[in-house]
């Protein structure tokens, strides 16, 4: 495998020792599966240098043997040039390399400057290790624009405050080698903005970044060069600049990879959902929809916008029958009860309301049964399938096995449980289910989470060909991209209110992303 070559600005005038990391034959398997296979790859040091890849492909495994997490079966690793061993995260550290995870390693409860110091305190008493971190602390504000109050609490800080505190961490460390996995998940795109300005200032000090994502417009606007991962191998490695988006889709999947939303513009009908006023409050007595006000129509997309844990799991919940609220819901016209027994998903299905819920492992299927089972689920009443004395288990597996066949669910055994399938092909169990349903209605939320970018196009597909049949659909997403490119109005959430709404053609992403951080419809 070549190494990257990297535009003038960034590339080191030498030859092994310009590298910043080496992995040489790295192979891991567990069990009969082969997570890797014989990767090769070399990162320039000073370099921003991402990793792709579907699910599966090995991304995560191959960092966690780089981290110390996994022993590689075979291969070397080399760190600037020295071939080094890494039996666990402390030689990992010790070595020079930092890793700040997607869910963050934290103590909500300690402070910024006892989260930093925790784990390399500098002997038992801590006051001097405390005065040390705050220095740094205040030195690193300063140089790479990471502002930190060191005496907050954790867990009071946003959640782009909190991975600055796991780069502090990192650096704190002296971590010259710093992997970021999957960064902006939960970050608003002006909290994404500036973590890429942070990471370029890094980088032009001298630190090489790893960064791992799915989303090929970051790799694009933020990284010198690029590995390509499918299957467990490495398939290539390439300058960012001297490729593009499709191209590297297209090695991630091996096939070409429609990346944008191929639709007609909506033909909207008659209005099929009314909100108004809609409250919700936990059990815990927090308000977490603040009188949410909505319509919707037939033959439409209303894309909800908004960082995770602003309201949109409690409003998908209310509308599937899974919780109840206050306020007024109309499904055509008629009201539905959002109290009592009325008030469940039963209830819903029978008014026309399908319902993919954010989580299909815990709420849209059963894990250890079988898809067959699995196709039926909420809808076992139907005639088709029997009676309730007499469940017709074959033709729940013909049935099974035809919308397994439309919707291009691979492997199309309906005897397989739900727990064998990969994530994309769980998603389209639980699409199929409830798209043949034919609903008035279809809640959707984080349709193409962890799903491969391949099954992201067919899923896209479903959604648009749904609402060309003249159905109203809502659209939860935390991906601004899906929801710029599926709906045809955004509204957007914040703190369990609506902050505003807009059409895609005249908005950006920027103005969406100053709604999502609760700035006013006027001021954004």
């Amino acid at each position: 495998m070549t190494s990257a070559s990297l535009g003038p600005s960034h590339t080191p005038a030498l030859g092994d020792e310009g590298l910043a990391l080496e992995l040489r034959g790295i192979s891991k398997a567990f069990g009969p599966v082969q997570a890797n296979k014989d990767i090769s790859i070399q990162v320039r040091r000073g370099t921003i240098h991402g990793i792709i890849g579907e699910n599966g492909a090995g991304k995560s495994t191959l960092m966690s043997i780089l981290y110390g997490f996994y022993k590689a079966d075979a291969g070397e690793i080399y760190i600037g040039g020295r071939r080094t061993e890494i039996p666990d995260s402390q030689t990992a550290i010790a070595s020079g390399i930092g890793m700040v995870f997607q869910h963050f390693k934290l103590v909500p409860n300690f402070t910024v400057l006892e989260n930093v110091v925790l784990g390399a305190e500098d002997g038992a008493m801590l006051r001097p290790s405390l005065a040390k971190a705050r220095k740094l602390l205040t030195d690193l504000a300063h140089e790479y624009e990471m502002d930190v109050d060191p005496d907050a609490v954790v867990e009071d800080l946003s959640v782009g405050l909190q991975q600055r505190v796991e780069i502090l961490k990192a650096l704190y460390r002296e971590a010259d080698i710093l992997i970021l996995d999957e960064p902006t998940g939960v970050l608003t795109p002006a909290e994404a903005d500036h973590l890429f300005r942070i990471l370029r200032g890094l980088r032009d000090q001298g630190k090489t970044i790893i960064l791992i994502t799915h989303k090929l417009r970051e790799i694009m606007e933020i990284t010198d060069s690029v590995s390509v991962m499918r299957r467990g191998e490495m398939t290539a490695t390439v300058q960012t600049a001297k490729t593009s988006p499709e191209q590297l889709a297209e090695l991630m999947v091996g096939r070409k990879v429609l990346l944008r939303v191929d639709k007609a513009p909506a033909t909207p009908g008659d209005t099929v959902l009314e909100v108004r006023n809609l409250q919700v409050v936990n059990s815990q007595g927090v308000e977490k929809l603040r009188g949410i006000d909505l319509d919707l129509r037939a033959g439409e997309i209303l894309g909800i916008a908004g960082v995770a844990g602003n309201g949109q799991s409690e409003l998908l919940q209310v509308l599937g029958g899974y919780a109840s609220g206050t306020g007024s819901i109309r499904i055509k016209g008629q009201e539905i009860d959002l109290t009592g027994t009325a008030s469940d998903a039963r209830t819903r299905r029978a008014r026309g309301i399908a319902h993919v819920p954010e989580d299909r492992q815990r709420e849209g299927l059963i894990m250890d049964f079988h898809a067959w089972e699995n196709i039926a689920f909420g809808y076992h009443d139907d005639a088709r399938y029997g009676s309730a004395f007499h469940m017709d288990n074959a033709a729940m597996r013909e049935d099974c096995a035809g919308k397994m066949e439309r919707f291009d669910v691979r492997p199309p055994d309906p005897s397989l449980e739900a727990k064998n399938f990969s994530g994309g092909n769980q998603q389209k169990i639980v699409l199929a289910r409830e798209i043949e349903r034919d609903p008035d209605l279809l809640l959707i939320g984080q349709p193409t989470r962890g799903v491969d970018i391949g099954a992201i196009e067919f899923i896209h597909q479903q959604i648009v060909a749904l609402r060309d049949r003249g159905k109203a659909i809502l659209l939860v997403s935390v991906e601004l991209d899906e929801i710029m490119g599926l709906s045809d109005r955004i509204a957007v959430l914040f703190d369990g209110r609506i902050m505003g709404e807009r059409l895609p053609s005249e908005t950006d992403q920027g103005e969406l992303g100053l709604l999502m951080a609760g700035m006013s419809g006027e001021a954004a």
